[in-house]
């Protein structure tokens, strides 16, 4: 982008960055995620391009579906992969179709089903807020990280319909996002976490990453990423320096993170229990695979200090419309791969 304003992020945030024959390995998803009101409910659904490294023409593109239902346990997930020749991500303008299940401005449709599952969706979504940044603007040019993420449209708002094995899901006036992220790898290893909407502060909107990676045989240091929007205010801590001087660390399935300059601190948790989470098989374009816990139902509280104002502090909190990711190697965590 050869500027970084509000208007070319609308413009561009959802352009499609992977081209037919690329060899050097490429993956890219446009997904959406929301929560319902007020019970334990979500949905997450992602239209993928993968592409294996010297290999493009092994290229296909990806239905990723999960209904998280906290109250009764029971989550579904599904996937549906078809070659790349039926499927069309643009470059020019937002619109995505993995054969007959499509995503565009303000709509999407599809349906996928994995042996005795399925869901298929019908859904609108609106909202006027401006992408979100997770990693500072020069970052999306640069080719480090490899692994690069946005917020297309903070704070959405769904309506319409999922139909979850036969179960009919009225969505109304739920929450969440819009999503965008590619690369020629997935980051190494890394926590993901997002809450459009606490319980204490609904229009409040958090994006939070932390995450390391190999550098040849090293490893990096965890770096931690927090962008916030509250008040009318994004408090951006994402600065490479300011990733490396934060602290973050995670386990299964608790996350702490802290970050603080002269102006802000920011430290927050975000849990939940294993059984919130799914497990998924991603592959991985230099090869191989990784696993992707992932819940949308997890519990987040964040206090934040205004330290020139007095260090006054605010909490906000969430008992379930934070989404939580863990991205791994390491396969003892217990939790079931569905797909």
């Amino acid at each position: 982008m050869a500027m970084d304003t509000a208007a070319t992020w609308r413009e561009q945030a959802n352009l499609t960055r992977y081209q037919s024959g690329m060899r050097a390995g490429h993956y890219e998803s446009f997904f959406v995620r929301a929560n319902h009101p007020s019970k334990p409910q979500a949905f997450w659904i992602r239209y993928t391009i993968f592409s294996p490294r010297r290999r493009p023409e092994q290229a296909v593109g990806e239905l990723w579906a999960v209904y998280f239902d906290g109250e009764t346990g029971e989550h579904v997930a599904v996937k549906r992969e078809v070659p790349y020749s039926r499927c069309h991500f643009s470059s020019s303008e937002f619109m995505v179709g993995v054969d007959d299940a499509h995503m565009e401005p303000g709509k999407l449709a599809g349906s996928a089903t994995s042996g005795a599952h399925h869901i298929s969706w019908a859904l609108s979504f609106r909202g006027d807020a401006e992408p979100l940044l997770l990693l500072p603007a020069a970052r999306y040019r640069s080719r480090f990280p490899k692994a690069k993420s946005l917020v297309s449209l903070p704070m959405a708002t769904f309506d319409g319909f999922l139909f979850v094995n036969g179960r009919t899901i009225q969505v109304g006036e739920w929450v969440g996002s819009q999503n965008h992220n590619w690369g020629s790898r997935h980051t190494d290893h890394y926590a993901w976490g997002q809450v459009a909407g606490f319980d204490t502060h609904p229009q409040s909107f958090l994006e939070v990453t932390t995450a390391k990676v190999k550098l040849g045989p090293f490893w990096s240091p965890l770096l931690t990423l927090i962008v916030l929007r509250h008040q009318g205010q994004e408090i951006a801590l994402n600065s490479m320096r300011q990733a490396l001087r934060a602290k973050g660390s995670f386990e299964y399935f608790h996350w702490q993170f802290r970050s603080e300059t002269r102006a802000w601190k920011v430290e927050g948790t975000i849990e939940a229990p294993r059984a919130a989470f799914v497990g998924l098989r991603y592959g991985n374009p230099p090869g191989g695979f990784k696993h992707c816990l992932n819940s949308k139902i997890a519990r987040c509280e964040l206090t934040l200090t205004n330290k020139k104002a007095d260090g006054a502090a605010e909490v906000l909190s969430t008992a379930n419309r934070a989404a939580f990711e863990i991205l791994t190697d390491d396969e003892a965590h217990g939790v079931e791969i569905r797909v």
